[in-house]
């Protein structure tokens, strides 16, 4: 027998590899015969860069930048293909799940520490920057990023602006005169988010509240949003709104798609591109994904709905084995999957559910394993 595991990470649990690791365990401790082939994945969010690396048999490099509140930080990202491509990760660099949620203030969040890591990949000799753009802590509209690379805002008193959401309604001239475009460098926008920058749609109002914006501060957010919109627009005659995922990451995909002129592309579907799950897919007998939480949500392009669609492909059974099933989970059914299952076997505290995922999931895995087997057996 030979199985497939493809999961994405526990976000602030498991690294997807780590995830895989304890669905092999739970595997063999029911038979060390079964064949398990396992996967790193991301789809443009944490543990992204490191499922490039492990893929296509890259490194991680280590660079200075700062988080998204300015603080100094060492971040790690992969290069890929000899060294001529960078898949950076801005969940890790500005990442929302680094600073506690009590201790979030977004409209003080800047993206400037993922522009200075891509300078450090170019300063490197990278000639494609893949940026994987999922979970970010900031709503700034990438104006962090512009400064970065060299980029200047100021007010109506040309008084200088730091790039924070907190003066999106302030900007009033903007410099773009020492902009680096990063000509000559390919970019890949990897992401799954469909939003665009502004409206009930939008950066701000989709994804604001979990960043730590109070309800009754999304508007004024939203519109200051729109000046911000309006000044590019009138420097550059580029309508950073019109792009289709332009929203991802607090707004940096609209400005990495309308001024640097990345190319918006799926998240999971480019790392597999770059790996041979599909062939091991097409010969295994069963597939195993999963995530830290399954919901309606899921349908929308994460990872174990892109395992998925592949393995329908060669109509092979897949199972969904994630931390938590939450509401509207069980449409995930009509796309296919044989199984949906959490791996929580009784009442805990959130903390005790991270400390033994790892356990629970060897646990939920092997009563999985012995159940379809002996029905297999009795058939």
């Amino acid at each position: 027998m030979k199985v497939v595991v493809a999961c994405d990470s526990f976000k602030g649990c498991l690294k997807s590899e780590e995830v895989a690791y304890h669905v092999e365990q739970g595997i063999h401790r029911f038979d060390d015969t079964i064949d398990v082939i396992s996967y790193a994945i991301g789809d443009g969010g944490e543990g992204s860069a490191e499922a490039f690396a492990k893929s296509c048999q890259g490194i991680m490099v280590k660079t200075g930048a700062t988080d998204a509140y300015g603080k100094k930080i060492i971040t790690e990202y992969a290069l890929i293909e000899n060294g001529q491509t960078a898949v950076i990760e801005v969940a890790s660099i500005i990442g929302l799940s680094m600073t506690p949620k009590e201790r979030r203030t977004p409209f003080f969040g800047s993206s400037f520490g993922v522009g200075t890591v891509m300078l450090d990949a170019v300063n490197r000799g990278c000639k494609k920057i893949i940026l994987a753009l999922g979970g970010s802590a900031t709503n700034d509209g990438g104006m962090g990023l512009l400064q970065a690379l060299g980029c200047r805002f100021y007010d109506n008193r040309h008084k200088y602006l730091s790039p924070q959401a907190v003066n999106l309604d302030k900007i009033k001239y903007i410099d773009f005169n020492r902009l680096n475009r990063l000509d000559g460098i390919e970019i890949i926008a990897a992401c799954d988010v469909k939003n665009h920058l502004l409206g009930e749609n939008g950066a701000t109002y989709v994804f604001g509240k979990q960043k730590g914006f109070y309800p009754n501060q999304i508007k004024q957010v939203d519109e200051a949003m729109h000046n911000y919109r309006d000044q590019i627009q009138r420097y550059l005659d580029i309508d950073i709104n019109a792009y289709e995922g332009g929203g991802a990451a607090g707004g940096i995909g609209s400005v990495v798609i309308g001024i640097l002129h990345a190319k918006m592309v799926s998240g999971i579907q480019l790392l597999f591109q770059y790996c041979d799950i599909e062939q091991a897919i097409q010969a295994c007998d069963l597939v195993i994904t999963g995530e830290g939480q399954s919901d309606r949500q899921t349908i929308y392009g994460k990872v174990p709905v892109g395992v998925l669609e592949i393995a329908n492909r060669y109509r092979k059974p897949t199972l969904c084995i994630s931390g938590a099933l939450g509401l509207g989970y069980q449409e995930l059914y009509d796309l296919g999957f044989i199984g949906i299952f959490s791996i929580a076997d009784r009442a805990m505290s959130f903390q005790q559910a991270l400390d033994q995922a790892g356990e629970k999931m060897e646990a939920a895995v092997y009563t999985i394993m012995k159940t379809i087997v002996s029905i297999q057996g009795r058939l």
